[in-house]
């Protein structure tokens, strides 16, 4: 059985799984990204091995800085909201994930990582929220 995210029922009667929904949020994300001038890379870049991390998008920005961006999708604000879901073993994952794709690459660019916060139900134009800079690798 899939899981559902919350408040994840559509109209149809059918409910959405948090995978489903997840890619959205990452479509949205990807979308207002590259209307504020980033160009995609990639998505979903994973580190290899158990216990390694994933990268929603790897973006670049017209400076030449290589942004690894993590989405996060709440439809509510409860707990915290998406910002409050980001803690330290989640961005210790991503660092691990970003060092493991910057070894792919013969002379790495600056980096950053971003976080993009998406609130509000996504099928009813959520809020989105972007934090350049949102944390670091030390």
């Amino acid at each position: 059985m899939a899981q559902t995210a919350g408040g994840g029922g559509r109209p149809d009667g059918k409910q959405v799984t948090t995978k489903a929904q997840g890619d959205q949020a990452e479509a949205i994300a990807r979308a207002y990204l590259q209307r504020q001038g980033l160009r995609w890379l990639a998505s979903k870049f994973r580190s290899p091995g158990r216990g390694g991390g994933e990268i929603d998008l790897i973006m670049r920005d017209a400076d030449g800085t290589l942004v690894f961006v993590e989405v996060r999708q709440r439809s509510r604000n409860d707990f915290g909201g998406a910002a409050a879901s980001i803690v330290g073993s989640k961005r210790s994952r991503i660092i691990f994930a970003a060092q493991h794709y910057l070894l792919r690459l013969p002379s790495p660019p600056p980096c950053r990582f971003d976080v993009v916060l998406i609130e509000g139900p996504l099928q009813a134009d959520p809020t989105v929220t972007w934090h350049k800079a949102a944390f670091d690798a030390s």
